[in-house]
């Protein structure tokens, strides 16, 4: 029997996330490296995207079916997930380290007695070996790490793992689960209409306490629209009631690492920058030039976000609409 690296794949409404993508494309490179074949295991009651799964680099794909999957399940989902890799065999296990991912990854990895390396913002074959990076004390310093035991589990920090084309033809397998698990599970999902998730954006706007009261968001709300972005905030704002918690980076917050991320009036508490010091590139828009937030900014600019948001987000939109 080959040895086998299984992706764990979270969806939303049969829809894959681009989190997941993120992970399969990883599978698939350690499994070229490794020699392993490549799984993709989806619990849901229905997919529509297994063919975006493919075009990643893995063909097979096997889709744990229940109609009690349409929704998140932590114990159905562990125990069809634990299941299904004792059955065949699977010695390595990734999930995207999200909402979902963070909670399911614990749940697994102790019944396949597995070790875990959380939050990895690196994994790479060394010696023949999985190696993985991933940030402590609030991003402070990098932990280098090999689990030791027979099977181990993954799970990848979203935003930092590229996303590489390696098509190949989908094999998709139906797998029935009859006797769920159910003792725990998702009943209702309520979202934001038209909102962005800022932990899977590319761009993200963040506003803090500079901003002086909820109703002045509204300039942060426009440029992140200008910009296609999503809306963020600082702890403080969230704790002030300002935003709702699900906008919050920080460390009681979000992590996020987008491609760029504005921060507009935050003056950059440590708990903040743990949550968003990975980002590709950082803009700072603060008026105490001595913010620590400038410490970690690509590009700064010392000034009046009353003055600076409302030009910015008028000059985006010459550059857009052109």
């Amino acid at each position: 029997m080959s040895k086998l690296i299984l992706a764990v794949i979270e969806q939303r409404d049969g829809k894959i996330k681009k989190s997941s993508l993120e992970t399969v494309s990883k599978a698939a490179e350690l499994g070229q490296k490794l020699g392993y074949e490549t799984i993709a295991a989806v619990p849901a009651a229905s997919v529509e995207e297994s063919e975006k799964i493919a075009q990643y680099g893995i063909g097979r794909i096997v889709k744990l079916s229940n109609s009690a999957f349409s929704n998140y399940s932590p114990s159905g989902y562990a125990k069809a997930i634990v299941e299904f890799a004792k059955e065949n065999g699977v010695e390595v296990l990734l999930f995207s380290n999200t909402a979902m991912g963070k909670d399911l990854a614990p749940r697994v990895a102790p019944l396949l007695g597995a070790g875990i390396a959380s939050d990895c913002i690196s994994l790479e074959v060394q010696a023949g070996e999985l190696v993985a990076i991933r940030p402590v004390f609030a991003g402070k310093a990098l932990q280098k790490v090999k689990v030791n035991s027979a099977v181990k589990v993954f799970t990848l920090r979203p935003n930092v793992f590229p996303l590489v084309e390696n098509s190949t033809s989908a094999n998709v397998e139906n797998v029935s689960i009859d006797s769920p698990d159910l003792s725990t599970s998702v009943s209702e999902i309520k979202r934001s209409a038209g909102k962005l998730d800022v932990a899977e954006a590319d761009i993200i706007v963040s506003g803090g306490r500079g901003l002086k009261e909820s109703g002045n968001f509204h300039l942060v709300e426009e440029l992140a629209s200008a910009l296609g972005a999503a809306v963020g905030a600082s702890r403080a704002v969230v704790d002030a009631g300002w935003r709702p918690h699900g906008e919050q980076v920080g460390q009681t917050g979000k992590t996020v690492t987008p491609s760029l991320y504005v921060a507009c009036g935050i003056s950059g508490a440590i708990q903040h920058l743990a949550g968003m010091a990975s980002s590709k590139y950082i803009v700072a828009i603060n008026k105490d030039k001595d913010a620590p937030i400038f410490t970690i900014a690509d590009y700064g600019i010392v000034g009046d976000v009353f003055e600076i948001l409302p030009v910015l987000k008028d000059e985006i939109k010459k550059v857009t609409s052109n």
